[in-house]
């Protein structure tokens, strides 16, 4: 006799459900994916990047820096979206309120270092909490 027993037909309905749920959160990454927009390109002359766990987002131009009274073209930095203040020496290189010490060829750079520096830590606004 082929009889089915109980413990096949559970297994065999359990087998069924995993597949159809598999099948449907497959469906519907595939669907998210597909109706998500491509992100923006970043403009040319900024950063946006992700770095050890920080976010360090560079823009030029602005004199953004505590109330805009720094030269047009002295870049911003920010470090998980508080700015990190950066000062440009003679010789062209820069230097951070983090390490006076070192100096780097260009703020990307000196992001990164900071972020290594920072260990984890937040970065405290120039001046005091904000």
């Amino acid at each position: 006799m082929n009889k089915i027993t109980r413990r096949q037909a559970l297994g065999t309905t359990a087998g069924a459900l995993t597949v159809l749920g598999l099948t449907a959160a497959a469906t519907s990454v595939a669907t998210s994916a597909a109706a998500t927009p491509a992100a923006a390109p970043t403009p040319p002359g900024t950063v946006d990047e992700v770095y050890q766990g920080r976010r360090i987002q560079i823009t030029t131009g602005g004199g953004g820096h505590h109330g805009g009274h720094h030269a047009p073209d002295q870049p911003t930095v920010r470090i998980d979206g508080r700015e990190l203040h950066i000062m440009r020496n003679a010789d062209g290189s820069w230097i951070s309120v983090i390490n006076h010490y070192e100096t780097f060829t260009e703020p990307k750079l000196l992001a990164r270092a900071a972020v290594r520096d920072l260990q984890g830590a937040p970065l405290v606004p120039f001046g005091g909490m904000a």
